[in-house]
């Protein structure tokens, strides 16, 4: 059975950072992508950032290129998002993900668009984080 479980929530102010944890137990994520999908209050989940199992993909949304960074570790059993020079639009519940293929999210990317919510099979309970001004 899938499992992933969020750490690193938390309150910050504006322009500081935070690093969230994502541990991943109970399936094979070798050749599908895991990242972080973000819901703030009154607002749609959103994706944030993917990367690929070997770390070789990696994709941001605009809202946070420059700022948030997506890596692993080399067990392969974690992910990490660190979040820099955070702002108050960053508030939301950030959700861990996994199970995208790699090839739906390249041609989503192709055609203009961002990976969805229904591209990935697995989610974590979600972890806030809160950006005051």
């Amino acid at each position: 059975q899938v499992q992933l479980v969020e750490s690193g929530g938390g309150s910050v102010q504006a322009g500081g950072s935070l690093r969230l944890a994502c541990a991943a137990s109970g399936g094979n994520f070798r050749g599908y992508l895991m990242g972080w999908f973000r819901q703030a209050p009154r607002k749609e989940r959103e994706f944030v950032t993917g990367l690929t199992w070997s770390g070789d993909f990696k994709y941001y949304d605009d809202s946070v290129k420059g700022r948030f960074t997506v890596s692993r570790d080399s067990a392969k059993t974690m992910v990490y998002l660190q979040m820099n020079n955070l702002k108050p639009d960053d508030t939301a519940v950030y959700y861990c993900v996994a199970g995208a293929r790699l090839s739906d999210i390249v041609d989503a990317i192709a055609a203009g668009g961002r990976p969805e919510q229904y591209d990935f099979n697995y989610w974590g309970q979600g972890t806030q984080v809160t950006v005051s001004s």
